[in-house]
């Protein structure tokens, strides 16, 4: 089913920007409280690619998760409009753990490219204000998921090795004054969640080095990581099915979430 993400004001709306204020649901029938996958398409903060969405919900649904994917805001629209997206999600799913059958215990985003610079976001990142939007029971639950799964993730975002074109379509004219803080790597913490990470080494479309180095800032700070580079596919596979040894991400990730999260 299909839920709004805000029911009355959305915050940092542009008028003249697509707003979609929509997540889509991927329930699966059980008794018991499951984990529940919250999934942010790739598409360099300028749009949302489809087989990165539905596809992955439905795969994650198979090892007994549910799962939402999230149409959350892209250019022109700029930060903190994504984020405030991506973590409303989170506090939904929480908000409503009971009656949907989800462990709040046991949220994880997941996110492809720059959707994987929003999972790593959510973890790395604080809350966003909101302005503009007035509090409601939602906003008692915290957005901070438990885990994160970063499919070929854009970490950083100046011209070093990081993807360029997500920071600018993320952060606008600030881009020039923001690009380090954003860079994701420098965000992580000894508070930073468990982070599950792959990517193919001779990707052409967002650099190795960004799962390297987000992972060699975990592996600093003490946090718990598991990461998978295969030697070879092209960027932006999602469930790599035509592409044999990369495909195994999928169940990686998904035992990974059974076994630590």
């Amino acid at each position: 089913m299909q839920l709004k993400l805000w029911d009355k004001e959305i915050p940092y709306l542009d008028a003249g920007a697509d707003t979609p204020n929509r997540m889509t649901t991927y329930f699966i029938d059980t008794d018991k409280p499951l984990p529940c996958i919250v999934v942010y398409p790739g598409g360099g903060y300028a749009m949302r690619a489809p087989h990165e969405g539905e596809p992955i919900a439905k795969f994650f649904n198979s090892r007994g998760m549910h799962a939402v994917v999230v149409d959350y805001r892209v250019a022109p629209n700029r930060h903190p409009a994504p984020l405030a997206d991506a973590q409303r999600a989170v506090k939904i799913v929480r908000a409503h753990a009971d009656e949907w059958k989800i462990d709040p215990n046991r949220v994880v985003t997941l996110g492809f490219s720059a959707g994987g610079h929003l999972a790593a976001s959510t973890v790395t990142l604080d809350d966003v204000s909101c302005e503009g939007h007035t509090p409601d029971d939602i906003d008692k639950y915290s957005a901070l998921p438990n885990g994160a799964i970063l499919c070929y993730p854009v970490i950083d975002v100046t011209d070093k090795f990081g993807h360029v074109g997500s920071g600018q379509n993320l952060l606008g004219e600030k881009y020039k004054y923001e690009e380090n803080y954003f860079s994701l790597q420098h965000r992580v913490t000894d508070k930073t969640p468990k982070c599950f990470l792959w990517h193919t080494s001779d990707d052409g479309g967002v650099n190795v080095k960004n799962s390297l180095v987000f992972a060699e800032r975990l592996r600093d700070h003490g946090i718990q990581f598991e990461m998978h580079i295969y030697p070879h596919g092209a960027h932006g596979l999602g469930l790599a099915e035509g592409t044999p040894d990369v495909s195994q991400w999928a169940n990686q990730a998904a035992d990974w979430v059974l076994r630590n999260i």
